[in-house]
């Protein structure tokens, strides 16, 4: 998702400058051209050389040198740049900035810059919570600059509390974010995903194999977009996106209580998960022992969530999701239909790279007004960008 992207990396002086190490790795990996910039204080704890070799670029540390005999260092980086990224930034480092200082190389090159800012603080917690220290941050923050907040942890001074510099991938997804255009601001995105457990005992459920990853990759990717996420889910092991509020839930009817108290403060509703169609009518309260040959099991049905949000769908836009291993097209078209739908996302579980625990998908989009849109294989994320794309597009046409 950086492919193509410049960023210049400010280091600042302080023990978490091994973790931005790690942070160019992932950013070089992610496609980025990463130029480094360092202060004096901050080649104390690593040296210029572990950035230059994994940039592949030179490392900038003085103020008063070309790049060439025709560019100013600073005003050029400050130029390329589509994103300036400080990672860790000092308290002292965010306090000249507040004040307009530009005194050494990193300084005069983000006042000189017209891309993005951003800046993960780290430091003592005393100092996090020093009240000129906040006074500064937002400062810049109403000026536009973006922040990751840092992480709670034992410090390396042996203090314990918020200070330390969150973790290389939590700062990637920022930087990731920063550079993706907003154009879900304002909008309320309700996600579900995962499957559900019905219970037969406290021992034994009824389930299915979702992974959760498409509606995963969906909650992100919207959020990325500038959504206001809330993300549904049923149990899975994957980790919450960042800044996607999270209503964690197990049963189909917990799932539906969850949703339909969520949907009223929502514009739009992309249902991913894969509910149980049935639950057991009795819960034994006790373990099932396995006396006799054979074991019947009663189930009743559960609640159509989709249908019932379909049925006061209102001005939002509804998308469902159909997996199948038969008649494809059929069965997403009457689904569509029966629930109020303005899309829905077929895809066909049997086929090889399309099914639950991959990280792929093949989908056909169906839309309300008859349109069918066949994609190939693809990572689940680029699927999700692709849905969200149509999602902007339908939410547009209501206003």
């Amino acid at each position: 998702m950086l492919k193509g992207k410049v960023i210049v990396l400010g280091v600042t002086g302080g023990i978490a400058v091994y973790k931005a190490v790690e942070l160019l790795r992932l950013l070089t990996k992610a496609g980025a051209q990463v130029h480094v910039v360092m202060t004096r204080a901050a080649i104390e704890f690593v040296a210029p050389l572990t950035f230059q070799t994994l940039s592949g670029n030179p490392v900038h540390l003085e103020l008063f040198n070309l790049i060439s005999e025709q560019e100013i260092g600073h005003i050029s980086l400050a130029e390329r740049a589509d994103l300036f990224l400080i990672a860790p930034a000092t308290a002292n480092f965010v306090g000249k900035v507040a004040a307009g200082l530009a005194d050494d190389l990193l300084t005069t090159t983000v006042m000189a810059t017209k891309a993005p800012v951003l800046i993960a603080p780290a430091m003592n917690v005393n100092m996090y919570h020093n009240p000129i220290y906040q006074e500064n941050e937002e400062r810049l923050k109403r000026h536009g600059y973006l922040f990751v907040p840092p992480a709670c942890g034992m410090l390396a001074c042996g203090y314990e509390g918020e200070g330390k510099l969150p973790d290389p991938t939590v700062i990637l997804e920022e930087a990731i974010a920063a550079l993706t255009p907003k154009r879900l601001s304002g909008r309320r995105v309700l996600v579900t995903a995962g499957p559900t457990l019905e219970e037969i005992d406290p021992v034994r459920y009824i389930s299915n194999h979702s992974s959760g990853k498409m509606g995963y990759a969906i909650a992100r990717q919207a959020r990325l977009r500038g959504a206001e996420v809330t993300l549904v889910t049923g149990p899975t092991a994957l980790s919450v996106p960042c800044g996607v509020k999270v209503i964690r839930v197990e049963s189909a009817l917990q799932m539906r209580d969850a949703v339909v108290k969520a949907v009223e403060e929502t514009d739009i509703v992309i249902k991913a998960a894969a509910v149980a169609d049935y639950r057991p009518k009795l819960r034994a309260g006790m373990k099932v022992k396995k006396n006799a040959a054979e074991l019947a099991i009663e189930l009743e049905k559960n609640p159509d969530i989709l249908s019932e949000i379909g049925a006061r769908k209102g001005n939002r836009v509804l998308v469902g999701f159909a997996a199948e291993t038969q008649d494809l097209l059929g069965n997403a078209k009457s689904k569509l239909e029966k629930k109020n739908l303005d899309m829905v996302v077929a895809n066909d579980v049997s086929q090889v790279g399309a099914g639950f625990n991959v990280d792929t998908n093949i989908v056909k989009m169906l839309f309300a007004d008859g349109r069918v849109e066949e994609l190939p294989i693809m990572g689940k994320d680029e699927v999700a960008g692709i849905i969200l794309d149509r999602v902007e597009e339908l939410a547009k046409g209501k206003g």
